[in-house]
C-alpha cells in the first residue's frame, strides 16, 4: 500500500509538471484592453495605442513580449498601414492558453475562435457584449475584415488616424459577433463620431485588441 501512496504522488506530480509545460508553451498573444485610454478615439496615433497594450500587458505578467495594438491606418493617396501586418505571424492564445489564430490567414479567413467567451481582456476576464448592459462590443480597429487598411475614400475610417477625439469616425469589430446583421470580429460597422461620449451610442467604450507581434 506504501509503495502505492508513493507511486501515485509521483505519478500526480509528472502530471502536474506536463500541465505546467503545456501552459508554458501557450502564453498569452492577444487580449482586449480591460479599458480604455479615456480620449474617445484619440489613442497617441499607433505609437499610444500600442504603448497601452504594452501597459496593460505588462501588469498581467506578460511584458516580456512585443505587443502591438490591432489597428490600421489611412494615407492621402495610396493604402495605410495595415493591421495585419502590424501583429507577427502567431499563433496567438488568449489568457487562458485558448487558440484565437495560428497565423494571419487563419485569424482573418476561417477564423471561429473569436467570440463572447475567448475575445477576454489581459486578466482573463470577459468583456460586456450584445446583451449586458452598458453594452461594449465595439473594439476600434479601423480594418476591413481581412485586416488590411482601406483605400483612399471620402470617409474616415481611423478617426484621423487615432488622433481625433471629435470630428470623424472609427471602423469597428464586434467581439461578441453579435448586433446589426454584422458578426465581423474586425469590421462590422463604422462609429457615430469620435470622441468619449460618441463610441459608446453604437456599443463601444474605445477598447482595442492588442496581439503578441514577437
Amino acid at each position: 500500500m506504501q509503495h502505492k501512496a508513493i507511486l501515485l504522488v509521483m505519478g500526480m506530480g509528472a502530471l502536474g509538471s506536463s500541465f505546467i509545460l503545456e501552459a508554458e508553451q501557450r502564453p498569452m498573444g492577444f487580449f482586449v484592453t480591460s479599458v480604455s485610454m479615456g480620449d474617445g478615439a484619440n489613442l497617441g496615433g499607433l505609437a499610444g495605442a500600442d504603448a497601452h497594450c504594452q501597459k496593460l500587458a505588462t501588469a498581467a505578467g506578460a511584458g516580456n513580449r512585443e505587443w502591438r495594438a490591432y489597428l490600421s491606418t489611412e494615407e492621402d493617396g495610396k493604402r495605410g498601414i495595415s493591421a495585419r501586418e502590424r501583429i507577427g505571424n502567431g499563433p496567438w492564445y488568449n489568457a487562458h492558453g485558448i487558440l484565437i489564430g495560428a497565423n494571419p490567414t487563419d485569424l482573418h479567413l476561417y477564423n471561429k475562435t473569436i467570440t463572447l467567451e475567448t475575445a477576454l481582456d489581459e486578466n482573463g476576464n470577459r468583456i460586456k457584449g450584445r446583451y449586458d448592459k452598458p453594452n461594449q462590443h465595439d473594439i476600434l480597429t479601423g480594418s476591413q475584415e481581412d485586416g488590411t487598411a482601406y483605400f483612399p475614400d471620402e470617409a474616415d475610417h481611423t478617426c484621423k488616424n487615432w488622433t481625433s477625439n471629435g470630428e470623424g469616425s472609427a471602423q469597428v469589430g464586434h467581439h461578441d459577433r453579435h448586433g446589426g446583421g454584422n458578426s465581423s470580429w474586425n469590421s462590422a460597422h463604422a462609429t457615430r463620431g469620435c470622441g468619449k461620449d460618441d463610441l459608446p451610442k453604437t456599443g463601444g467604450n474605445g477598447y482595442l485588441y492588442c496581439f503578441a507581434a514577437d
